[in-house]
């Protein structure tokens, strides 16, 4: 794309269409020259490449140089391609490499990544004000101690921390004017610093070549006076001085009295080579970012590489060791005239302030476009005419002369370099992230660079950040992950794309694959769910509980819609989905959401069973709620469910229906009104799940069921916690002939049991097993003695209750007596009737063991009373045996009264039915 392509703003109309719109005001944009490479140039070199250079080289040799700058490189241009790749990747805005990090990884970790750039931007600018400070006092100021005399005709300037924050806050209000002009008087004021840096560049590069050798004296220090040795030679182009500077010899550092290393030269050396990000801070004020930033900081990249190697050679072939290690000013005494490097100096530390302060400005704006603090940072987004954010650029000049106070910055100025560093290292992690997790919208058109780039980015700048000081770097990551857990509770939702959800759909899809069904085994089985919910509002108790019951699994809330696809305009479901997982975040449960369109309830439950989850991942048990005549609850009623983004964002209380600006979900149906399922279609809904080999339950009264009163009831005359009980009756109730207590579907109800026992909130929760036993049944005796051996070899702990139902098992018996009794066979033809109706009985007895002819209402009710009078007190939830519906459809009538009987009043209830093996005791 050309540079000089007009701006163009992409917006999304009404319905999501894009198009592309010019700006209403038009404002100055910079381009390659003046808004990447002259403000990443000046921050690259800043006053290193005039003070430092000869001292690596003097220190570590110019071998060692070269690799250190080599390495220090390496990092800087992995980062760099990191960058570049982002910056290719899409329209980019205001905000440099916190609005990359930001868009890529996320607000939490673009956001702390975003104020750690701001804070170490603004320390910057002021280290850069009182670097320059020290440089001027250092010639024109007054030495403190003999303030009277005047050493020089120079030396003008009072001395002392006033005065010097004095000078620094003259200095630093002379930047503030510049930025807040504008960027573009900051580029033209930034050009000009850099013609006369590269203007001293060269008169240092001349005066190799033209100054004769001459003796050098060096400053005078403590250090110095311990040698003895006062001046050094600088000897021009010999081999001689070449040979003896091509090796390391680690020293006593003059200035700091501290004895040198390979690190220590290095990680000085490496404060010279940050500042790749000062083109891309600009990236708000550039008229193609994308075209601009890599071009421009790749330029930057290879001037600099290319100054620094070229200035380490001609210092190691023409200057004495001695001169190296013992005078960092070396460059302005061999100069052809010693003030120009001086003038460097000075220009290159005012355009590092100002670079900084400019860059700290910008992040600031950015982050509060992006609203990540709320209202706090609503004062700074305040633009002038020309688009430039000046309210930012003043809080960040204050906060810098806040800093200014501070006087000397030396612990400051390595956490700032440390910040930096992080800075870069998240630039490469995002690419990285961005590369691995596939995603086809990132096609960046810079394509030089890989994941092998980008990790070796991330190594590189955490290797260097413990190698400038372990500490500090501690201190950092910590303080980045407070600002991530902060800004992840209290910032906002926002619709940017997480780049951990490509992460997290690339990695589950390849995990789901290796998810074999054929490998699945009994211990390692879990619970998981499909939840049908005809409403809502009536069934939040149901919806909470069953997340504590699923333990892990699988949670899959479904719905069907009555209707058909043919006709409509569109699909009628996708408007649903976004308020139904914004119950699922305000109800804070773990589920998914699947809804389908079916022209009957029962053809909706077949699709969802049929089509939910995937590979191995797939609902085994579907849970529905009890067919009865109750005129359901709306437990949302009187509130405003408010969403915003992809959750609930405020729930409020209102006695004005009119009030309600969203109804997530149609109303409860009322008293008398029909339900859009009959007792037939229920009960063959429950048949086709057994059909399809998935565990059955029936959830009944959980509109009674609330979570808080359960696990938060406390005892009136204690403070600990009433533990809540759990009632566990694994006999089949409706068929008093059966003994077993030790058949799949009991087990599977004992395990269901367990299994919410073992989840956090019902840990205190106690399991009540009832036994029903008969006197001198010694069959059942037996099955007794077997169900305690299974609960020990399954480690279940249980208190096991024993019930008496003799008189309950003789109303059975009495009927049944008094019925067989009563059949009279008179006839042939009546003999042939029997014999058919004891062929059909005996197929029903298989699928229906109880037959609804041979159980009478009397014998249900005492076996419901029998319940309630063992539930003493009164458990929070019960667990009952749920019989396998008739084969003959005529019966499902009979079936749901006898359910009906059986379950009455007795308070939330899961009626289960299990068909698969879900215990073990093999290890």
């Amino acid at each position: 794309m050309s540079e000089k392509t007009p701006l163009l703003h992409y917006r999304l109309g009404k319905h999501g269409q894009t198009k592309a719109t010019k700006e209403d005001n038009p404002v100055q944009k910079l381009g390659v020259v003046f808004g990447v490479v002259t403000p990443t140039l000046l921050s690259m070199f800043s006053v290193v490449v005039f003070l430092r250079v000869g001292f690596v080289v003097g220190q570590a040799g110019l071998y060692q140089s070269v690799a250190m700058f080599l390495v220090a490189y390496l990092i800087i241009t992995m980062t760099v391609l990191s960058v570049c790749a982002i910056s290719t990747n899409g329209a980019l805005d205001a905000g440099g490499a916190y609005y990359m990090i930001s868009r890529a990884l996320g607000p939490e970790f673009g956001g702390s990544i975003g104020i750690m750039f701001f804070f170490a931007n603004v320390c910057g600018s002021a280290l850069y004000v009182l670097g320059l400070v020290e440089a001027i006092m250092a010639t024109f100021g007054i030495p403190e101690e003999n303030a009277a005399a005047v050493l020089g005709l120079t030396q003008v300037l009072p001395s002392g921390y006033w005065w010097s924050v004095l000078y620094g806050t003259v200095l630093l209000f002379l930047c503030f004017i510049v930025c807040l002009v504008g960027a573009h008087i900051y580029a033209k004021a930034a050009f000009v610093i850099f013609i006369i840096v590269t203007t001293v560049l060269v008169s240092i590069f001349i005066s190799f070549f033209v100054v004769q050798p001459f003796v050098v004296i060096l400053p005078d220090t403590s250090a110095l006076n311990s040698t003895g040795q006062r001046s050094a030679n600088f000897t021009g182009f010999h081999l001689h001085t070449l040979k003896n500077n091509l090796g390391s010899s680690y020293t006593l550092d003059y200035t700091t009295e501290v004895t040198m290393t390979f690190a220590t030269v290095f990680a000085v050396m490496f404060n010279g080579c940050t500042g790749i990000m000062a083109g891309s801070n600009m990236s708000g004020d550039l008229k193609n970012p994308s075209y601009s930033i890599p071009r421009g900081t790749l330029a930057a990249v290879l001037i600099t590489f290319i100054t620094y190697n070229l200035l380490s050679l001609l210092a190691a072939w023409s200057c004495d060791r001695h001169l190296l290690q013992r005078d960092y000013s070396f460059l302005g005494d061999i100069n052809i005239w010693p003030p120009m490097v001086k003038i460097g100096i000075y220009s290159s530390a005012i355009s590092a302030a100002m670079s900084n302060l400019i860059g700290a400005s910008r992040i600031l704006y950015a982050l509060s476009k992006d609203n990540l603090f709320g209202g706090v940072l609503a004062l700074v987004r305040k633009t002038s005419q020309s688009g430039n954010p000046w309210a930012s650029v003043l809080v960040s000049w204050l906060l810098v002369q806040l800093v200014l106070f501070a006087g000397k910055l030396n612990t400051i100025a390595g956490i700032v370099t440390i910040f930096f560093l992080l800075v870069y290292a998240a630039v490469n992690l995002a690419c990285l992230a961005l590369e691995c997790a596939s995603a086809p919208n990132f096609r960046p058109s810079f394509r030089w660079f890989t994941w092998h780039t980008c990790t070796l980015g991330i190594l590189g700048c955490l290797v260097m950040m413990f190698m400038i000081n372990a500490i500090y770097a501690f201190a950092s990551i910590a303080f980045m992950l407070l600002l991530l857990m902060l800004i992840h509770y209290f910032g906002p939702i926002s619709n940017w794309g997480y780049i951990s959800q490509a992460l997290i759909f690339h990695q589950v899809r390849k995990y789901l694959l290796m998810l074999d069904v054929r490998k699945d085994h009994v211990k390692f089985w879990r619970p998981q769910v499909l939840l049908m919910v005809a409403n809502p509002r009536s069934s939040i108790g149901l919806m909470t509980f069953i997340n504590d019951l699923k333990k892990s699994g699988l949670y899959v809330l479904g719905h069907v819609k009555l209707g058909l696809l043919d006709g409509l305009p569109s699909d009628p479901l996708q408007s649903r989905y976004d308020s139904w997982l914004s119950l699922v975040d305000h109800l804070n449960i773990k589920a998914f959401v699947n809804l389908t369109l079916a022209d009957s309830v029962r053809r909706g439950v077949q699709n969802l069973l049929f089509i939910t989850g995937f590979g191995g991942m797939r609902p085994n048990t579907i849970v529905l709620g009890f067919y009865d005549d109750c005129t359901p609850q709306d437990l949302l009623q009187d509130k405003i469910l408010m969403s915003i983004g992809s959750g609930l964002d405020t729930v409020c209380i209102t006695k004005d229906p009119r009030e309600q600006r969203s109804p997530f979900f149609p109303s409860v149906r009322v008293s008398g009104e029909s339900k859009d399922l009959k007792e037939e279609e229920y009960a063959s809904v429950i048949s086709d799940a057994v059909k399809m080999g998935k565990n059955v339950t029936l959830a009944r009264y959980f509109n009674q069921f609330s979570r808080e009163d359960v696990l938060g009831k406390k005892v009136s005359d204690q403070k600990s916690l009433m533990s809540p009980f759990v009632d566990v009756w694994p006999l089949n109730l409706l068929q008093p002939d059966s003994h077993g207590y030790v058949d799949i579907c009991s087990l599977f109800l004992l395990q269901l049991a367990c299994v919410l026992q073992e989840t956090r909130a019902w840990k205190q929760a106690r399991l009540r097993l009832f036994l029903c036993v008969e006197a001198g049944c010694s069959l059942q005796e037996e099955e007794e003695k077997k169900l305690r051996k299974m609960l020990k070899e399954l480690r279940i702990s249980a208190q096991v209750q024993m019930v008496a139902w003799d008189q309950v098992v003789a109303l059975h018996w009495r009927r049944r007596e008094g019925k067989e009794r009563g059949i009279l066979v008179s006839s042939a033809q009546n003999e042939e009737r029997m014999e058919r109706e004891e062929a059909k009985k005996e197929d029903d007895i298989k699928v229906f063991p109880n037959n609804a002819a041979l159980l009478t209402d009397e014998y249900i009710s005492a076996v419901n009373n029998l319940i309630l009078q063992n539930g003493t007190p009164t458990p929070a939830v019960r667990f009952l045996y749920l019989p396998r519906p008739p084969a003959d459809t005529s019966l499902y009538s009979a079936y749901l009264h006898q359910l009906d009987l059986l379950s009455r009043d007795l308070g939330p209830t899961l009626l289960i039915h299990g068909v698969t093996p879900v215990v073990t005791t093999d290890l």
